[in-house]
């Protein structure tokens, strides 16, 4: 008697959950995208197309080579911050490779929609090459925590204590951004209590120790520090030339809190490889320094063309490791079909199960 009702019930349920799970999905997907897009429409619309095309022709090849320059050594430092957090959580990771994937991961992150997808590959690559891809995420995540810490601290003090004319308005939103992150806070901290006291205690305590290796040890909480600060400065230094190339000839000081809210803004996941909070931020922050909100859109455009060329040797990463990918395949397709016959009948007779009968006996795994 229970059985037809079973079979009723089991077929109501699952069209309608499956769309609005998978309607869900696409929407987080692709708002980010349609957010930024969105940004950058508004901003060609209400300053129009020349501002864009301005910044792009001011960029030469000095300003080219500076910015490769600027990038290779952010990007050094950050592979060696990325070595020294993995270490931290006892995972093996050579400088020189990580150079390479971090490479990728720039480009990635400035070539595909969200910004977050390159750090994404790093991550699962480098777990699965460990043979632990939790520890190989958790890496990547502790170690763009640090670089935000590091723009957290210093951000909050440029804004706050450095002559800007940008910091009152600063101060004026700084309560509706700190409400607007308390609420997810709450949330999240409202789903870790409801789980089990045994699993939400392991938990956070597995976290907070990892946290703590990987980033506050003595072995490694120096050199994360120093190289956070360093690319900190460097990307605060990309900017203020940026804003040079612009032809704005503000000083460094009110250019400072300026760059501190543009690389806030690239951190929020609403962008088109990078592009739309930073420009928006950017064009409103000059406006309210006095400075024109047109060169604070061209300076963003400068910034965003040298981050991409920083980060164009990923895509060489990219191509040499596909190539030699390629010649690997190749070689092993080439080389298993000129292997000699008695080879193969020795790799058949090292299979489970015995090739001939010994002895009398039927064909039996070797192992019994």
């Amino acid at each position: 008697m229970t059985t037809p009702t079973l079979v009723r019930e089991t077929p109501a349920v699952a069209p309608v959950s499956v769309p609005r799970r998978l309607g869900f999905r696409a929407v987080r997907t692709h708002l980010g995208t349609v957010a930024g897009a969105a940004i950058i429409g508004v901003l060609l619309w209400r300053l129009g197309t020349g501002v864009f095309l301005d910044g792009l022709r001011r960029i030469d090849t000095p300003t080219l080579v500076l910015g490769l320059v600027i990038g290779a050594i952010t990007t050094v430092l950050s592979a060696w911050r990325w070595q020294l957090v993995a270490r931290g959580l006892n995972l093996r990771l050579p400088l020189g490779p990580a150079v390479g994937d971090y490479y990728r991961a720039l480009f990635l992150n400035a070539a595909l929609p969200g910004g977050v997808l390159g750090d994404v590959h790093r991550a699962v690559r480098h777990g699965q090459s460990e043979g632990d891809v939790g520890r190989g995420v958790r890496a990547v995540v502790l170690e763009r925590t640090a670089g935000q810490i590091a723009l957290t601290v210093f951000g909050v003090s440029a804004l706050l204590i450095l002559p800007s004319p940008v910091r009152a308005d600063v101060r004026s939103f700084a309560p509706l951004v700190a409400a607007g992150v308390a609420g997810p806070c709450a949330v999240l901290v409202a789903v870790r209590m409801n789980k089990a006291p045994g699993k939400r205690g392991g938990a956070l305590r597995s976290t907070l120790a990892e946290a703590r290796r990987a980033l506050l040890s003595r072995e490694n909480g120096p050199g994360v520090a120093l190289s956070s600060g360093v690319i900190l400065a460097g990307h605060v230094g990309m900017f203020v030339v940026s804003a040079r190339v612009a032809g704005s000839a503000a000083s460094v000081a009110a250019l400072t809190p300026i760059a501190v809210l543009a690389l806030v803004a690239m951190g929020l996941p609403l962008n088109v490889g990078g592009w739309g909070p930073r420009e928006g931020v950017t064009a409103w922050a000059f406006a309210a320094a006095g400075l024109g909100a047109d060169t604070g859109l061209a300076t963003a455009v400068v910034y965003g063309v040298l981050s991409f060329v920083a980060a164009l040797p990923g895509l060489v990463v990219l191509v040499v490791r596909w190539y030699a990918g390629l010649r690997y395949s190749r070689s092993a397709v080439s080389s298993s079909k000129t292997a000699p016959k008695e080879s193969a009948r020795a790799a058949r007779s090292s299979f489970p199960f015995s090739a001939e009968p010994r002895e009398g006996r039927p064909m039996t795994p070797d192992s019994v």
